[in-house]
């Protein structure tokens, strides 16, 4: 062995941190989006919005890099470049000495919604249109109930334990260690306080099953003969009744068609989750990155101006730059780094409309018809159509957002699978789901359509989807199968 020298030649693709930054923004939402400027314009004081734009307000208009145009141009590579790392209730018992060590150490607990004062006769009505939660709700009632200290403070206790759906979802054997020892505690303690709890509106509180949820509710109805066959329903054939075995219901329950029917409504019309609209809405809105409308007859896409950041180079600072050449590095920095950040948005917003414009172009047939209409698309497709590298158009596609007559949608939702016609051509995944979703709207509830029988009418339009196939896309719909669907 001896040291040799070697001369090679290679190639390789070297991404700066413009073209870094490029394909970054380029992958983001809009709301990421929105966080990374906001964290540039507080880091970057080169960096401001447009006059009129306010803190916080994501948007922007095609000018937002005017100011930018003498900065190094960002390749096209960014476009192509291939992607990296992609019970009722029982009496009290007798109260113990220990009442005011227990009611000190609920007040005092953890976590404990408890802590209350003689406000809390606050009137239910008013609570409940504040918008209350299900523990201030109950806690409320509670308040108003002739308990002793003692007893109102287990109460509260396991309305602790309750869960958003209205719930005990542990046991009583469980929460009972949850306590002081030496408070002395029996689960029998605690099923009084939960038969308190499920005494409280509204019914099926404190229910520790679906089907102990559904038997509170009914036993809170006024009795007839309906009620008792539903509660005899739910407290023993619960399983039939999800199974739709409606034949050996009625067996069972030596019933006719009518009584059954009216029964099964009732048990329809009950809450298995009473506790849930007590819970905070979580209500997340999608801003639309671009907008599509028919134009003389053409569907065209527009940019959004609510979803594009309005920003521009602050004037003061670059005077200040030019005047102090030499002495002023730093910001000599930061304007390059806005001039990049400027440049790249645009670049990210021109792209999402060229990819959102191919699409529209391709599914104009959806636009017009709906689903049913929706051709097979890939992403090589539109790749091809736009001489953009595969990876940049899953990018763009993934978290954007069109606004069309139609509705939102998430512009990969117009990508999908196909499936072969009888004609040699293609049908979409998306098209057929929709028909699924016709026939199955349009069947006879008595007779409903099973897999096989809807793999063979689409057969009959010249659609060739297999049975398996037919079920897969029937359970993506959240459609149950046909057992499921069948009424008296």
């Amino acid at each position: 062995m001896k040291p040799t020298l070697q001369l090679k030649l290679s190639q390789h693709l070297t991404l700066t941190p413009q073209l870094q930054q490029s394909i970054r923004l380029l992958q983001l939402s809009t709301l990421e989006l929105n966080q990374e400027i906001e964290q540039a314009l507080r880091e970057n004081p080169m960096l401001e919005r447009e006059d009129g734009a306010e803190d916080g307000e994501a948007p922007a208009n095609n000018e937002a890099a005017g100011d930018a145009q003498d900065a190094p141009a960002a390749s096209r590579e960014a476009e192509s470049a291939p992607e990296a790392n992609e019970a009722p209730a029982e009496p009290a018992r007798e109260e113990p000495r220990d009442n005011e060590e227990l009611g000190e150490w609920m007040n005092t607990s953890p976590g404990s919604g408890s802590q209350r004062d003689d406000d809390d006769d606050t009137d239910f009505q008013e609570l409940q249109a504040a918008g209350t939660s299900l523990r201030d709700h109950l806690d409320s009632q509670i308040a108003l109930t002739p308990l002793s200290d003692r007893d109102r403070a287990l109460v509260r206790f396991m309305i602790e334990a309750l869960d958003d759906d209205g719930y005990l979802s542990q046991g009583l054997e469980e929460l009972l260690p949850l306590l002081p020892p030496e408070l002395e505690l029996e689960v029998e303690d605690l099923q009084i306080a939960l038969c308190h709890i499920q005494n409280l509106e509204p019914p099926g509180i404190g229910a520790r099953s679906p089907q102990e949820c559904l038997a509170l509710q009914l036993r809170a109805l006024p009795p007839c003969a309906t009620r008792e066959m539903a509660l005899s329903i739910v407290t023993e054939y619960l399983e039939l009744l999800a199974n739709r075995d409606f034949n050996r219901l009625k067996r069972v329950l030596h019933c006719q068609d009518d009584d059954l029917r009216a029964a099964h409504e009732m048990i329809l019309s009950l809450n298995p989750r009473p506790g849930a609209r007590f819970a905070p809405n979580d209500t997340r809105y999608v801003v639309p990155d671009v907008v599509v409308r028919k134009l003389r007859n053409r569907w065209t896409v527009s940019l959004n101006p609510d979803a594009m950041p309005k920003l521009r180079i602050n004037q003061m600072y670059a005077r200040i730059l030019q005047q102090n050449r030499g002495s002023a590095a730093s910001l000599a920095g930061q304007l390059q780094e806005a001039k990049w950040l400027l440049k790249n948005v645009q670049q990210r917003f021109d792209t999402i409309l060229r990819v959102s414009q191919a699409i529209v172009d391709q599914q104009r047939q959806f636009f017009d018809h709906g689903e049913v209409a929706m051709r097979p698309l890939t992403l090589r497709e539109i790749a091809e159509t736009l001489d953009l590298h595969e990876s940049t158009i899953s990018r763009v596609t993934n978290q954007k957002y069109m606004a069309t007559p139609r509705g939102i949608f998430e512009l990969k939702y117009f990508f999908g699978s196909h499936v072969a016609t009888d004609s040699g051509g293609a049908a979409s995944s998306t098209a057929i789901r929709a028909l699924i979703r016709q026939l199955v709207d349009a069947e006879d509830r008595k007779k409903p359509l099973s897999d096989a029988k809807i793999a063979e009418l689409l057969g009959q339009q010249g659609i060739v989807v297999a049975r398996r196939t037919i079920a897969k896309y029937r359970e993506s719909l959240s459609i149950p199968p046909v057992s499921l669907r069948k009424t008296i």
